[in-house]
């Protein structure tokens, strides 16, 4: 079998409902260069396929910025690293709902609030809960949260507020996962996924590429992905923060960006596949292709501690190739 025939026989197999095994996978991720336009297209269309032509476009907004415990060694936000960001905690929550309606303004369809912390503090979550109220009673916009680690009740808590969908992202692989971070675990990661699920949020998770894994352990994270089924994967390119023990990291191919994204999408046919942090950075076509080849969502407006696209810049790329 050829290998285009080999790319076509696995994507029937994901339309029959069969699916991929994780050594099919491997063969997929390890597609020649001359045979990625097969791959792409074939992961395309699994997308078009299970979730049409839209793409999910989402905004969030950094509430508490830097001054974090941990010593993740991608995060210009660590307490540990001397990266030169501000630092401020919750700001006045006029301020975030308007970021909201700002988002809804421009078209996002979820906003998600992220913390720079391990976990949120008793008194730090309230306030959480509180302009989690007020944006559903005055915005109306999908709410999201990634706060870090989280107990039942917290969890329980952000259901009964209608918050949808939880981010908790595991990062890497597990066999790289101490190389990056010392201060938690990778079960710790999955632990919170499982509090949320349970919780009955969705979830949302991912992890970074170009962290300095090798392709087998990007392998590695995507068949943990598929295994957790999230609704979400988010997927970011790492960019290297002077000050951060990565600065100095160089950038995947953008073979190697599509290989991942392709792959991931035969793995988890009805999953939003995100690109989420350095997109526009690392890619010159600000994500173009990979809508095309296996994503199905962007994060537009900035980052969080990185500025993004315009909102109406990137409604337009969405537009111009027909999604």
């Amino acid at each position: 079998m050829t290998c285009p025939d080999f790319i076509r026989d696995c994507q029937e197999r994901v339309f029959s409902g069969e699916g991929i095994t994780s050594g099919d996978a491997k063969a997929l991720l390890d597609t020649p260069d001359e045979h990625l336009g097969v791959l792409g297209e074939c992961a395309g269309e699994i997308t078009r396929g299970f979730g049409g032509n839209g793409v999910d476009v989402e905004q969030l907004h950094n509430i508490k910025k830097n001054a974090c415990s941990e010593d993740c060694s991608f995060c210009s936000q660590s307490a540990l690293f001397d990266t030169g960001i501000e630092t401020y905690r919750l700001p006045p929550p006029e301020e975030i709902v308007d970021m909201a309606q700002k988002a809804k303004d421009e078209g996002a369809e979820s906003y998600c609030l992220v913390a720079a912390w391990r976990e949120p503090t008793a008194g730090d979550f309230e306030k959480v809960c509180d302009i989690i109220s007020m944006i559903n009673d005055r915005v109306g916009i999908c709410v999201e949260c990634s706060l870090g680690f989280l107990t039942p009740g917290q969890a329980a808590r952000l259901r009964d507020l209608r918050v949808k969908r939880y981010n908790h992202n595991i990062e890497t692989a597990r066999s790289k996962f101490p190389d990056i971070c010392t201060t938690h675990t990778y079960d710790d990661r999955l632990d919170t996924l499982r509090i949320a699920r349970d919780a009955g949020l969705e979830l949302c998770t991912g992890g970074i590429i170009g962290l300095g894994e090798s392709r087998g352990q990007r392998l590695e994270m995507a068949l943990e992905l598929a295994r957790l089924a999230p609704e979400e994967v988010t997927i970011n390119m790492l960019v290297p923060v002077p000050g951060t023990p990565l600065e100095l990291q160089a950038d995947l191919p953008d073979s190697e960006i599509l290989r991942i994204f392709s792959v991931l999408r035969f793995l988890l046919p009805e999953s939003i596949i995100k690109i989420s942090g350095g997109r526009e950075a690392k890619l010159k076509d600000a994500g173009a292709q990979l809508l095309q080849s296996g994503a199905n969502g962007i994060i537009t407006g900035g980052y969080l501690t990185t500025d993004g696209n315009d909102a109406r810049k990137d409604m337009e790329m969405i537009r111009r190739i027909g999604l």
